[in-house]
């Protein structure tokens, strides 16, 4: 069949194919001596429009599509990839691989996962493909329609970021010659909206967006337009503060950042270099202990499900943090192995991973947080990557507001915000029922007893 043919077929029978490319790739790889390979086959297309001031102002539409080839001879490994899928790119591919291979320095741990930790068998349908056949023009309407909503909010918004549609949609076919082969079709949009108010000296611009894998379930344009420009107004006015050591509350969008910094810093690949301050953590206190994180890569249609990893190893939920305590690390094969460890399926990252506390209540929202905390500083934002794994060291511009006596006063700006993260994650003393998922984790706000704020 050929290329341009197979680009029309439903995405059950472009699946077929791929699974024939990926065998045709692994056959050669073996018949050219190789002791083991790994191909995927991947393709995807996706639309982004943004408007600004009522106006398409770009149109986006991309196609892209790969084949990449990883061949083994012994404990040598060498890499290669097309974007051409004839048969003869593909074993002009697999010979790249091969070649470079045979040149490449031993690695005791390189190789394929371990077989009996394979996702081998059927796996259940998470609804991770929603397609959206949506055109440039119904995009652009939806987009205006957001951008609309924020400017007719208030007079004080007087000009704006834009607003935009993103539709993504892709499968992948992922095989090895110790018998995986796996793979299936995924699919992502957002609508977002960035408004501005003030004017001058006294500008402020917030952003406000919605994302899932299904269309259907993206929220209204004009809720997130408004909601965008409702978090623009209340910056207007935002002055600093004095120095000082206050307990601080993360909003919850922010909040999963810092479950990304455990992840971080409980990887394998910092881990064995030594590069962390989660070293030899597993199975000490690295939390408060009312603390708890799950993952969960089954969970129906979220952005970080997934029945195998990048690897093909098959995924399991799992308890990440119990009672304060690292229950495990996030490894892949190879990083597991310079550990001396098995892989826990998180090649590529983490799967749904959730922050609970034990002593959250269901009326636990951010006016309650902001209760608990009396006086300190809420934080909406963060600016640059002031974080050192190594030490755990944690220095970032923020903007916030100041609260005194549970009620938000004004608005903060020019401010840095800094601490440790293990003393941070140690000093965590609340986590709001205002749970947010942002890519693959959620998380409720999170309250610190004490940090130190750089201001006036």
């Amino acid at each position: 069949m050929s290329e341009q043919n197979a680009a029309f077929l439903p995405i059950a029978d472009q699946q077929v194919v791929f699974r024939e490319l990926v065998a045709d790739a692994l056959a050669h790889a073996k018949k050219l001596g190789a002791s083991d390979a790994v191909a995927e086959v991947s393709e995807s297309k996706g639309l982004v429009v943004s408007v600004r001031e009522g106006d398409i102002e770009t149109i986006e539409q991309t196609r892209d599509r790969s084949m990449d080839v990883t061949v083994y001879a012994g404990k040598r490994r060498g890499s290669a990839s097309t974007s051409d899928f004839s048969a003869q790119a593909l074993r002009e591919t697999v010979e790249a691989a091969w070649h470079i291979a045979r040149y490449t320095a031993e690695d005791d741990c390189a190789g394929l996962p371990d077989s009996d930790r394979l996702a081998t068998g059927e796996h259940p349908d998470f609804q991770l493909h929603h397609p959206w056949a949506i055109t440039a023009d119904e995009a652009a309407s939806l987009a205006i329609r957001a951008e609309k909503a924020a400017r007719d909010l208030s007079p004080l918004i007087t000009n704006t970021d834009g607003a935009s549609i993103d539709t993504f949609e892709g499968h992948f076919v992922l095989g090895n010659t110790a018998g995986f082969m796996g793979g299936y079709p995924y699919s992502r949009h957002s609508i977002g909206v960035s408004p501005i108010a003030g004017k001058g000296s006294a500008m402020q611009r917030d952003y406000w967006y919605s994302t899932s894998r299904d269309w259907r379930t993206l929220a209204e344009p004009e809720a997130v337009g408004r909601y965008a420009a409702q978090r623009t107004l209340s910056r207007l006015s935002a002055r600093r503060i004095k120095t000082g050591r206050f307990p601080v509350l993360f909003e919850a969008p922010l909040a999963v950042g810092l479950i990304g910094s455990l992840v971080q810093a409980a990887s394998g690949g910092a881990l064995y270099r030594k590069a962390s301050f989660l070293v030899d953590a597993a199975g000490k206190q690295v939390m408060a202990d009312h603390l708890d994180i799950y993952e969960n890569p089954w969970m129906s249609g979220a952005a970080g499900t997934s029945p195998f990893d990048s690897e093909g190893v098959r995924t399991m939920p799992r308890t990440v943090v119990l009672g304060g305590v690292l229950q495990g690390y996030f490894l892949s094969t190879y990083t597991g192995r310079k550990l001396g460890l098995p892989s826990t399926g998180n090649a590529g990252g983490s799967h749904n991973l959730e922050l609970r506390s034990r002593l959250t209540r269901s009326e636990d929202d951010l006016e309650a947080m902001l209760k608990k905390m009396g006086t300190g500083l809420l934080v909406t934002e963060l600016i640059g990557q002031g974080i050192n794994y190594v030490t755990g060291d944690y220095s970032r511009g923020a903007f916030g507001y100041w609260v005194e006596n549970g009620q938000i006063q004004h608005a903060v700006q020019e401010i840095t915000i800094a601490g440790n993260l293990a003393d941070m994650f140690r000093q965590i003393v609340a986590v709001g029922s205002d749970a947010m998922t942002r890519g693959s984790k959620r998380s409720g706000s999170i309250l610190i007893e004490e940090m130190s704020i750089a201001g006036a």
